[in-house]
């Protein structure tokens, strides 16, 4: 059984490499299209507009109703049908699951703004600072040190959400899984090189996440 393995995965890894490779590099363009647009709309959310309130309101509301899996093949089939039928799959996919990854930080990157002490604001205001640098250089690197579990725990979701770039045709992890099981009809096998894959990607992520925020918060205390 264990040499059956071993020959299985010898002769089928540069197929589940590749898969996965493919998988983080989803994963990790999505989360930083989500991790800007969703900064931009944290503090949109936080202004004193009351119109860019109700449209960011809208924006998330809608984008966290609508299951990702719609989101991406609407991304693809009409959106970018309509556009640029030429793109790229996984372009369009790292755009759906980014945007949607936007509206899902909106809120946690504003509940780490405003657990900023209003204080330290106040006090940097009558320093003279701008709203700029104050944005700058103490609301965000508190809110960053505050979400950054949540962060993670955003990335690590991505991972496993990659494959529903395989509905659209992106060659990522599971949808190259599901190729071999097709010529190979060893179901068991592929799941289960697939399933540690995917433990392997996220217990890793997590594990640099949590040696970023002990040193975060030991630099915070210095």
């Amino acid at each position: 059984m264990f040499d059956q393995l071993i020959i299985f995965i010898s002769q089928y890894y540069p197929q589940f490499l590749q898969g996965a490779l493919v998988s983080l590099q989803v994963a990790v363009c999505s989360s930083t299209i989500g991790f800007i647009l969703g900064t931009i709309l944290s503090f949109l959310q936080t202004s004193r507009s009351k119109i860019l309130k109700v449209l960011v309101t809208f924006y998330v509301t809608i984008i966290r109703g609508i299951p990702m899996l719609i989101q991406i093949t609407f991304m693809k089939y009409v959106i970018f049908q309509a556009i640029y039928p030429q793109a790229s799959v996984i372009y369009i996919a790292i755009c759906a699951i980014g945007l949607n990854s936007g509206a899902y930080l909106c809120e946690v990157i504003r509940s780490g703004i405003q657990s900023v002490n209003p204080g330290q604001i106040e006090a940097a205001k009558t320093l003279g600072f701008t709203k700029m640098q104050i944005r700058r250089y103490i609301i965000f690197p508190q809110a960053i040190r505050a979400i950054l579990p949540a962060l993670g725990n955003e990335l690590i979701t991505l991972v496993k959400d990659s494959s529903l770039a395989s509905t659209i045709g992106v060659a990522e992890l599971f949808k190259n899984g599901s190729n071999i099981r097709n010529q190979t009809y060893d179901t068991f096998t592929v799941y289960l090189i697939m399933g540690c894959l995917y433990l392997i990607m996220t217990t890793s992520i997590s594990f640099v996440i949590n040696k970023l925020e002990k040193k975060l918060n030991k630099n915070y205390k210095n």
